[in-house]
């Protein structure tokens, strides 16, 4: 049972995710200034706080549901982790299951911090206008999942656990 390449993908994963916020706070306080026109309309960094889950779905609840989505991120980081560990999973399984756990640590550790998650990111292209903002966290979350179905599935083979 070996969960290190998903605990090495996790902590490379949390890590890019918190210097990207940081940098997007610290340096260029997109906080304050609200908007930066990188690649307009490809990559735009657009600020905001999600307080809620996707899309900011169950936003301006309770305080209390801060915290149980803070328990659910971790709580799924861990499941994940653990999950790696088993026999069976390919190598590729196994650093994808890091890959969803670092994304869901990074988003749970900003509602820690800020009390939401901050999203900075935004792509529009070809005429179709992305309202929303998301951050590595996210992107992390979507791969990992993909990775995990695409590589779930198979079976390890000697040599690739």
């Amino acid at each position: 049972m070996s969960v290190r390449p998903a605990i090495l993908a996790a902590a490379l994963i949390l890590l890019a995710d918190q210097i990207s916020k940081f940098w997007i706070l610290e340096v260029l306080h997109l906080d304050l200034v609200g908007r930066v026109e990188v690649l307009p309309p490809y990559l735009v960094f657009s600020m905001a706080w999600n307080e809620g889950i996707n899309f900011g779905l169950l936003s301006g609840e309770s305080n209390a549901w801060r915290w149980v989505l803070v328990a659910v991120a971790f709580s799924l980081a861990a499941l994940f982790i653990l999950w790696s560990g088993r026999p069976e999973q390919h190598r590729l399984a196994r650093i994808a299951a890091g890959i969803l756990a670092g994304g869901a640590a990074g988003n749970g550790l900003d509602r820690i911090r800020f009390g939401a998650v901050v999203d900075f990111l935004n792509m529009s292209c070809c005429g179709i206008s992305n309202p929303f903002s998301f951050n590595i966290a996210d992107i992390a979350v979507f791969a990992g999942v993909a990775g995990i179905l695409i590589f779930g599935c198979q079976r390890a083979k000697d040599g690739q656990h």
